[in-house]
């Protein structure tokens, strides 16, 4: 059955493009107003489930989240700009003083483990 899915689908795309094209050749404003027809109903039935499903809690849970995140970022603005005006003059004169760090001398060793030795699995 796995394999005659594939066929029946393109069997059904098949059908309907020759039912488009035979339909565009007779009967082009026949077409025109099936298709309106579609795009009307379609649109309708989108709205309708946009406006049942828009109050849920979750969607309103995300509204306030956004809001809180807008008021942090306004609140975040307003504090690094005070930040800036006081703190540029101390940062520019602060990050003269920064000295390099000086590596230091400790020479490291690698100590030799028993990695790669099997255990003995009887000893258990």
């Amino acid at each position: 059955m796995n394999h005659s899915r594939p066929y029946i689908v393109y069997c059904l795309i098949a059908l309907a493009i020759i039912g488009l094209a035979t339909q565009l050749t007779y009967n082009p404003g026949g077409l025109f107003r099936s298709m309106l027809m579609i795009t009307v109903v379609t649109g309708i039935v989108y709205f309708i489930y946009k406006r049942l499903t828009k109050d849920k809690p979750v969607n309103k849970e995300q509204r306030a989240f956004a809001k809180a995140a807008r008021q942090s970022k306004k609140r975040q603005k307003l504090k690094s700009k005070q930040r800036d005006n006081v703190a540029s003059f101390s940062l520019a004169k602060s990050s003269q003083k920064i000295k390099p760090r000086k590596k230091s001398d400790v020479q490291l060793t690698v100590i030799e483990g028993k990695k790669n030795k099997k255990k003995n699995r009887a000893l258990f």
